[in-house]
């Protein structure tokens, strides 16, 4: 698979913000911001989880969304892109997976307006970038089976075994009780979670969800000293009955360049697990063993440790993943065989118009920087090889990772 080497950075920027749209879309319908609707009583956090999973199921959600997107700077985007610059829309969702989000861009932005689509049947997904007339399609994780001696039901956990998960959680993050509110003129409650250590610059989440119906109705993303989301979901108007299925009977438009994102199988060496799916490659000898080109895996990245030497690919494209530290704080290290028809574009400094990002030296050679408010990338090229560097930090230590490389 050639795309990690060669897909634009605004490409790759878009593929990164549609996986948080998909998931947090499926995973809550969104959120309104709070403001004198009817709020519920007061409930221990343990309670107000177990009664929102005990409500009866929902069959299905139509509402109007805005969604805000702040991660880069809007000077550094040109146009009218939904994804990259948020935009308000309408969302479907059904209970059996279905899910549609339309985001329209505003009509005062700069440039031509454009729509952008995200749609799932549980299965499988594609994102439509009308920026660029890119259909981004994959298979989305299948859902883990319960494990051996565990009753398979459809029965919500007990309030013992929500305390007992909540505990474990609060070992690693800051989370608060459930905060009565009112969300798109529905009593909601709201939970804020916040990494206690590792946390890179992600400064917490918060989820809302229907107080009566247990639908999750919240999602935000706030980067480290930022009081306002980074990243949110918000639906302004919502309501709750079965949705037709012609809403979910749409196909990209006629001509889009589609990318896929599925996982490719390959006959690798690695043999299988029990399930039958191919064993990771891991290990520099091993991943090394299986590269055209030499694996730069220093013990010691930007002061973290080595965490893990992957093989992503197979075949003569067969590229590494070299992790450093531990959590959302860690940085990753992807190395390729470089496209030489990308150098040129890495030099420019731009990306085909639609970002205009800065350049940096790394050691001599000229690369491009993406800075946002939860981290940074990284990417230049050197003796053939690409290497991108990723991660939820500062400019400067993905900028020190990349020259000690």
């Amino acid at each position: 698979m050639k795309l990690l080497r060669s897909v634009s950075t605004r490409r790759l920027l878009i593929m990164l913000v549609s996986v948080v749209v998909v998931v947090a879309g499926a995973a809550a319908i969104a959120m309104a911001a709070t403001g004198g609707g009817p709020q519920p009583d007061p409930k221990p956090l343990p309670v107000a989880i177990q009664d929102a999973l005990s409500a009866p199921q929902v069959q299905g959600v139509s509402a109007r969304i805005k969604f805000t997107n702040t991660l880069i700077s809007g000077s550094d985007v040109q146009g009218a892109d939904p994804i990259l610059t948020g935009a308000s829309g309408r969302l479907w969702a059904t209970s059996d997976g279905h899910l549609r989000i339309e985001l329209q861009a505003d009509s005062s932005s700069d440039g031509a307006s454009s729509d952008s689509q995200v749609l799932s049947d549980g299965k499988t997904a594609w994102v439509y970038d009308s920026g660029s007339n890119t259909v981004y399609k994959g298979t989305l994780p299948a859902d883990q089976q319960a494990g051996a001696g565990t009753s398979q039901t459809d029965s919500p956990p007990s309030l013992t075994q929500i305390k007992d998960s909540l505990a474990q959680l609060a070992d690693h993050a800051i989370v608060s009780g459930a905060q009565p509110s009112d969300v798109a003129g529905q009593p909601a409650y709201t939970v804020r979670v916040e990494p206690k250590q590792n946390g890179g610059l992600v400064g917490g989440a918060e989820l809302a969800w229907d107080a009566v119906h247990g639908t999750p109705l919240r999602v935000a993303v706030y980067a480290k000293g930022d009081t306002s989301p980074v990243l949110e979901l918000t639906v302004t108007d919502i309501s709750y009955g079965n949705v037709p299925s012609s809403v979910f009977d749409i196909s990209p438009p006629p001509g889009a360049q589609v990318t896929d994102l599925s996982p490719q199988t390959s006959g690798a060496s690695g043999g299988g697990d029990k399930n039958g799916e191919t064993a990771p490659v891991t290990g520099l000898q091993a991943v090394q063993q299986q590269t055209s080109f030499p694996v730069d895996a220093p013990q010691t990245l930007a002061g973290m440790p080595q965490s893990e030497v992957r093989l992503i690919q197979s075949g003569k494209d067969a590229g590494a993943l070299v992790t450093y530290g531990q959590g959302l704080g860690g940085i990753a290290v992807i190395e390729q065989p470089a496209d030489p028809a990308q150098s040129s574009a890495n030099s420019s400094g731009g990306d085909h118009g639609q970002l205009s990002l800065p350049t940096v030296s790394i050691n001599g050679t000229q690369g491009q920087e993406l800075e946002t408010a939860l981290g940074t990338a990284v990417r230049f090229q050197r003796n053939g090889v690409q290497y991108t560097v990723l991660g939820s930090v500062p400019a400067a230590t993905a900028q020190a990772a990349a020259r000690a490389l």
